[in-house]
């Protein structure tokens, strides 16, 4: 399996939920084991080769969900960067938490703070998780940073970096990856994805294994990247 030197995946992280009630068990039980999920992606992601991961962990539409789930959730991220990022550290991985941090708790913000400094010099593979995140957000807020004067597609890219706080940016996505059997990109990257390949299982979140990341590496090298051009003809 042959993969670019510098893969970018991102992944909609979707079936914590249902994983939980199909069980009998509480949605944030499900949570929990997809946290379990996200160390064995991350150690696998790094294994495989892949440069960048950019895991959706919460979207800014989730602030819509019940109280008791948000809290849960958002503990659970402060409890993962605490226990993680020292993990992260040993494996030279880098943490970098992009999108909003104006309306998250300030012992969470300053928990992905800490993690980043932590982490700043890891050079195997970069690990950013999406919280508060939505791309139509973003867009809008680099639009209105942008100057009156002409900008170029890089100058725009570094504007999104800026806003969410992905300070260097990693550049696009090449394949995205959702799980739980929905197939769309709910405001997520949109930017980014503009030509990345993407990638459906049915698989719910926890149930997500290397087994199943390698499944979705190897279609992916199958897979002939035009970006909008017509390859070549052999004589």
């Amino acid at each position: 399996m042959s993969l670019p030197g510098n893969l970018h995946v991102a992944i909609i992280m979707d079936g914590n939920g249902r994983w939980a009630q199909l069980r009998g068990m509480p949605r944030s039980a499900g949570h929990i084991q997809g946290a379990k999920t996200v160390r064995r992606i991350v150690e696998a992601s790094a294994h495989a080769g892949i440069r960048t991961l950019t895991l959706y962990a919460f979207s800014s539409d989730n602030w819509g969900r019940p109280g008791t789930e948000v809290d849960s959730l958002l503990k659970l991220l402060r409890c993962y960067l605490a226990t993680e990022a020292r993990r992260c550290l040993r494996h030279a991985i880098r943490i970098n938490v992009i999108g909003r941090r104006d309306r998250l708790p300030r012992d969470l913000v300053s928990a992905i703070e800490q993690s980043e400094r932590l982490t700043a010099g890891g050079s195997r593979m970069r690990l950013r998780i999406a919280v508060d995140y939505s791309s139509k957000h973003s867009i809008l807020e680099a639009a209105r940073r942008a100057s009156r004067n002409a900008l170029s597609v890089q100058d725009f890219q570094e504007l999104l970096a800026e806003v969410d706080h992905a300070v260097p940016e990693s550049g696009p996505v090449d394949l995205l990856i959702r799980t739980g059997g929905e197939q769309r990109l709910s405001d997520f990257l949109l930017w980014d994805c503009a030509y990345a390949e993407l990638y459906f299982t049915d698989h719910l979140w926890p149930d997500f294994g290397e087994s199943e990341l390698r499944e979705a590496l190897t279609d992916f090298a199958r897979r002939q990247r035009r970006f909008g051009k017509v390859l070549a003809e052999t004589a």
